[in-house]
């Protein structure tokens, strides 16, 4: 049995050189990677013919990050476990990204997604969809630093004042090897960071399976702690529901690999549509199996703290401090060197998404920016140089900006969705219209994306615009329905505009 008082700090001195050696060593990789560099094919897209099963690990961990890694094991401790029937989306998913999404976007090999924009719908378009991008994973990046460092502070027993401090060493090492080593480096990294995500996980899991003396601690009946979460509901206010979690996860994968520079760059960098798809169904695998995992972890903390009451300090509760749960027992309840390793994972999950995150953002900026308007180096060398200085630049920006994800309201879950899902339908959209609408028109394109700008924002900080239900503190409607209500109203506006004016065309040319 562990112990039930934890000491006054919860990290010993070898957790802390563990997580200095796997930082130190992600910097040696990225300076190996990029010693020989000496195009920008090959900083951006690893020269187009990179192993498809590493791509494919790269794309879930670069879309599972912190965000998930903490608040999965904390919205299935504090609110329920119905998140988890987002597995049934998996499927669907698949057959749509790899058999429609892949092979119309793998005829093109372009460095940025956003060229293909200009040659249908003109630079406005490509530009909106670059604009919107950037300020996407500008936020979600900077998002997640936050919650890392928040994290952090519960694990080692210091106020929100290191917020900061812990903001800037995460974002400072994940800038320093993703702008040493490109695109392979990142890669690599996530493989490395991925392997450490997982066994971080196992390990809690099988420490309270030893703690219990078996599977003790998995639920048998819903719990008291849980929130009503049903398959369908009719009030938009329902927090979560079954239909919604398969839908909202189904749109958000769709829409971000076909609209999102961080995922399109990894299919670009394989050799063809199969390889791709290769990709994206490890990516599905890995993220089914880490996903089934870490919904388990909020289940054993459950059980665990359940079990000792005592190990959670004064005005801690598990309903309303679900997302610090499992730091806290991180720092307090795993031995001396086992804290350090999953500490080491949590943090590579934010730095999976960092590095991915900045070396898509300085290939958008580079080549839809710099190159597009003629301010490029006339030289290669000087093109990689160019986006080593961006990449840096751009990390700095995430940790100065980071701070100001604290005034998002909700758990970690609600802050994701609140954010997040803004822009991922809106950017999508774009790419629809270019790629698959034959009649679409500019000003239908930019119609539809004002209207479901309009809804996301209105869906999204519904609570803040509207009042939040004073018995439950939710917001009117639910965060769950910003992607599908987006993308719905952006895409019935956007056709219908769109076939008018090409009706009112054809009309004036008969």
């Amino acid at each position: 049995m562990l112990a039930n008082t934890p000491p006054p700090s919860g990290l010993a001195i070898i957790d802390w050189v563990i997580v200095a050696v796997y930082a130190t060593s992600t910097i040696v990789l990225g300076w190996w990677f990029g010693r020989k560099q000496e195009s920008t094919k090959e900083y951006f897209t690893g020269s187009g013919n990179m192993n498809w099963m590493l791509i494919g690990v790269s794309l879930f961990a670069t879309l599972l990050s912190t965000i998930s890694y903490l608040s999965m094991p904390g919205e299935i401790l504090g609110k329920g476990p119905i998140y988890l029937t987002n597995l049934i989306a998996y499927p669907f998913i698949f057959l749509f990204v790899g058999y429609v999404i892949i092979p119309t976007y793998m005829k093109y090999r372009v460095t940025s997604a956003y060229e293909l924009l200009e040659d249908k719908l003109g630079l406005g378009i490509r530009l909106l969809g670059v604009t919107m991008f950037l300020v996407l994973r500008l936020t979600w990046m900077s998002l997640l630093v936050y919650l890392a460092a928040k994290a952090m502070i519960v694990m080692i027993g210091v106020d929100e004042s290191w917020i900061p401090y812990i903001v800037l060493t995460t974002g400072l090492v994940s800038v320093i090897y993703t702008t040493l080593g490109g695109l392979r480096a990142v890669v690599v990294t996530d493989l490395i960071q991925t392997i450490l995500l997982f066994g971080g996980a196992l390990t809690v899991i099988a420490m309270i399976t030893i703690d219990f003396g078996g599977f003790g601690w998995f639920p048998t009946e819903w719990h008291q702690n849980w929130d009503k979460q049903p398959i369908l509901s009719f009030d938009p206010s329902t927090r979560i529901t079954v239909i919604g979690t398969i839908l909202c996860v189904f749109i958000w994968y769709a829409c971000t690999s076909g609209g999102d520079q961080v995922s399109i760059q990894r299919f670009m960098a394989t050799k063809d549509a199969s390889s791709a798809r290769k990709a994206l169904a490890t990516q599905l695998v890995v993220g089914a199996f880490v996903g089934v995992t870490l919904g388990l972890v909020g289940m054993a903390l459950l059980g665990f703290f359940q079990a000792h009451p005592e190990s959670l300090p004064n005005g801690m509760s598990l309903k309303e401090n679900s997302d610090a749960i499992f730091p806290r027992y991180i720092a307090f309840h795993l031995p001396p060197g086992v804290s350090g390793i999953v500490i080491a994972a949590m943090f590579a999950a934010a730095m999976s998404s960092i590095d991915s995150g900045v070396n898509s953002i300085t290939a958008v900026v580079t080549t839809d920016i710099f190159d597009r308007f003629g301010y490029s180096p006339k030289t290669e060398k000087g093109h990689i140089r160019l986006a080593r200085i961006l990449a840096f630049s751009i990390g700095a920006f995430i940790v100065f900006f980071s701070p100001v994800m604290g005034k998002i309201s909700g758990n970690i879950t609600t802050m994701a969705g609140k954010t997040v899902n803004l822009f991922v339908p809106l950017i999508f959209c774009l790419f629809f219209f270019a790629l698959f609408v034959k009649f679409s028109k500019p000003a239908g394109v930019w119609a539809g994306w004002l209207c479901g700008l309009i809804t996301a924002i209105l869906i999204a900080f519904s609570g803040s615009i509207f009042g939040v239900d004073p018995e439950t503190g939710y917001d009117p409607i639910s965060f769950q329905w910003t992607g599908p209500a987006a993308l719905l109203v952006n895409l019935t506006v956007g056709l219908g505009v769109s076939y008018l004016l090409s009706r009112s065309d054809k009309t004036a040319n008969e």
